[in-house]
């Protein structure tokens, strides 16, 4: 079952840092990457940039919206999805990102929200 992981983080706690900073937590993340992909069940793991845009469907018309869009003082800064049994082995290997394994992330609101994917096939 493949699982989608969407690393959040509170973009006015760490903007408030200064650079040198927040330049060695991310440091302090590189070797918990590396252990996260020995799991050997990181499908694809990907950093997310601030400027998002939104495409809906209003009045008939296809309307573009600037994000981010949720309704929170956190943004999505990553996203990586993983190959696991069931939701209780997603969150094993979720743990070893940095988000939840570098001291600094509390105070920077990271944190990882897991969503298994459900798969629609066309047929016919």
């Amino acid at each position: 079952m493949k699982f989608l992981c969407l690393g959040y983080l509170d973009s006015a706690k760490m903007d408030a840092r200064p650079k040198e900073e927040i330049d060695d937590v991310m440091l302090q993340c590189q070797p918990h990457l590396e252990e996260l992909y020995k799991s050997g069940q990181v499908i694809i793991d990907a950093g997310l940039a601030s400027e998002a845009k939104s495409v809906r469907r209003v009045n008939g018309k296809v309307k573009v919206v600037d994000g981010p869009f949720i309704e929170t003082k956190e943004i999505i800064g990553s996203a990586f999805l993983i190959e696991a049994r069931d939701m209780e082995e997603a969150i094993q290997i979720a743990s070893l990102h940095p988000s939840v394994q570098v001291g600094a992330g509390e105070q920077f609101g990271w944190g990882i929200e897991i969503r298994p994917i459900h798969y629609f096939e066309r047929r016919g």
